[in-house]
């Protein structure tokens, strides 16, 4: 069966151990020992085979194994370089079918025999597995198992990619898998940097796509194998899915999902932005999100405080937008990744909901609806009483003073609301209603509820009791008693002590011949005016002491 004594004995025949003569044979007898569910292809005459085998007499006696050498035997089929038996025998075998064959001497090395291991007119039993199988004229061929249905872009030339596999050689035994070292092969894709079936097998698959891809030699690794695991002129099969895909020419890519019905404004660099985000790899594999810390990321937008892919991403959106955003990882983590969940040079794609957005400069807003008539406007130092209802940007709800069943009650430009609210409420008419959006910086500040947020409040002046002028908590609506001590002076001991200061100017204030500030503790007030009064604190005020407002200096304070 080999051409001439220099080959090697891959068949070559155990001497008949027995003086009997075997039963003879006018042909090849095939016996099949086993068959596998699927055959993909069949040996034709023509193509390249490995295949393992014993060579025995009938009498089982073995005279030849490719077992023993730890290779196998690898061939042409239909090219005289093997017997003509075997030639005959290995046509229409399946990869990883076995076959007993029984050559009669005919077919095999006739009456001359082979040297001293096979003697003239010796029949040849060899026991067969197929291997391998391929032809010169082979291309990769690909089988797509498994497509997505949405596919927005397919590997080219020059695309990096990220993906998974498993590597076996043609009967099922596999060499390697990216699996079992839990991390992705990343390459270039068409440029030489894999072997040449896998960067045609490659080209044209989508992200989250699974094909398996079968090479020949050629377009593998050859006549040499890689010298440990792919043996010399071996098919390949890859199974393949696809995680990921860029271009190093990519830039970010924008999806807007949902707009809101009204945008009056839309973000700029130098904003400050608060949002809710999904972040997972292009194959959809999670990686982060806000929505599981229950707190929104808030950042400066355009400055370089996020990736820049985000950086870019942010800017031109409206509050309560929706829109997804693909960033290559150029624009992100680059080939390091994060270290965790982030793998090198991976793309990445947020979800993002715009929760509100500021600038460090802006003011208050105010939307206002006046009444048809407006007879006084709000000041400093006016006890007003109004409603409100609080939201962040996006409609969340905060606060209701309807909730109280009751109104909010303030001293205007006394600090006793926020800036914004401040701001807000002055000017106002009795039953005008008014819309304003406080940014952070006049609202809650950094330490907000939640922090950094900017404030709606829809507000209604509900009624306002007139102030008093600045640096005043108490003024005469009459001229002032020239005898103002001594009428505080009840038990006439030259002195005045709280109770008289109290009830006096109490007194007046029923009377209607005085006020106090609005919206203040009338007591404390009093307190306040008759310790000013009090110059050396031992209790009473003397008459040396008492002073009227306006004959105090201009620095002083009654309060």
């Amino acid at each position: 069966y080999l051409p001439t004594p220099m080959i090697f004995f891959a068949f070559l025949v155990t001497l008949v151990a027995c003086n009997a003569p075997p039963v003879p044979l006018d042909d090849i007898v095939i016996e099949k020992t086993f068959t596998p569910e699927r055959c993909d292809r069949a040996v034709k005459s023509g193509d390249f085979v490995r295949y393992h085998y014993n060579g025995m007499f009938p009498d089982g006696k073995k005279f030849d194994s490719s077992y023993d050498r730890g290779t196998t035997y690898n061939v042409f089929v239909g090219r005289k370089q093997l017997i003509a038996g075997m030639d005959k025998a290995l046509v229409g075998m399946c990869v990883n079918e076995r076959r007993l064959v029984k050559i009669p001497p005919q077919l095999a090395y006739g009456k001359d025999g082979y040297g001293d291991i096979i003697p003239p007119e010796s029949i040849l039993h060899f026991d067969v597995l197929l291997l391998d199988v391929w032809n010169a004229d082979d291309k990769a061929q690909i089988q797509t198992y498994h497509k997505p249905e949405k596919c927005g872009r397919i590997v080219q030339v020059s695309d990096y990619v990220r993906y998974h596999y498993n590597g076996t050689l043609l009967d099922g035994t596999l060499f390697d898998s990216s699996h079992t070292r839990m991390r992705t092969y990343d390459t270039y894709v068409g440029i030489g940097w894999l072997i040449a079936g896998m960067d045609q097998g490659l080209l044209g698959m989508c992200v989250g796509e699974r094909r398996i891809i079968t090479m020949p030699p050629s377009l593998g690794y050859g006549e040499h194998g890689d010298g440990s695991d792919i043996p010399p002129q071996a098919s390949l099969v890859f199974d393949v899915v696809l995680l990921d895909l860029h271009n190093p020419k990519d830039e970010i890519a924008v999806e807007v999902q949902s707009l809101p019905d009204s945008c009056t404004r839309k973000s700029v660099e130098g904003d400050f932005m608060r949002y809710h985000y999904n972040g997972t790899l292009l194959d959809g594999t999670f990686f982060d999100s806000s929505y599981s810390r229950n707190r929104t990321y808030d950042t400066y937008i355009g400055k370089g405080y996020v990736i820049a892919g985000m950086d870019q991403g942010l800017l031109g959106v409206c509050v309560r937008e929706r829109r997804r955003i693909t960033i290559p990882p150029h624009l992100a983590y680059g080939e390091e990744g994060t270290g965790t969940k982030i793998p090198g040079s991976a793309v990445l794609v947020f979800d993002v909901h715009i929760i509100d957005f500021h600038n460090p400069s802006d003011k208050v807003e105010i939307t206002s609806v006046k009444p048809e008539k407006c007879s006084y406007t709000t000041k400093r130092g006016d006890f007003i009483k109004y409603h409100y209802n609080a939201t962040l940007m996006d409609g969340t709800y905060i606060d209701s003073s309807h909730s109280y069943g009751k109104t909010y009650d303030v001293v205007l430009g006394a600090g006793q609301v926020i800036p914004g609210m401040e701001q807000g409420l002055l000017e106002m008419c009795v039953g005008e209603k008014r819309t304003l959006v406080v940014p952070p910086h006049l609202g809650y500040g950094e330490r907000g509820v939640p922090g950094s947020a900017v404030l709606v409040f829809d507000i209604e002046l509900v009624n306002v009791e007139e102030g008093l002028p600045d640096g005043y908590m108490f003024v005469w609506n009459d001229d002032v008693s020239p005898d103002l001590f001594s009428e505080m002076d009840r038990n006439k001991d030259l002195e005045v002590d709280t109770t008289e200061f109290s009830d006096y100017i109490l007194r007046q204030v029923n009377d209607g011949k005085g006020r106090l500030a609005p919206g203040f503790d009338p007591h404390r007030i009093i307190e306040n005016m008759y310790s000013n009064q009090d110059r050396n604190k031992d209790g009473r005020i003397t008459a040396d002491e008492f002073k009227l407002k306006a004959d105090e200096a201009s620095t002083h304070d009654e309060l």
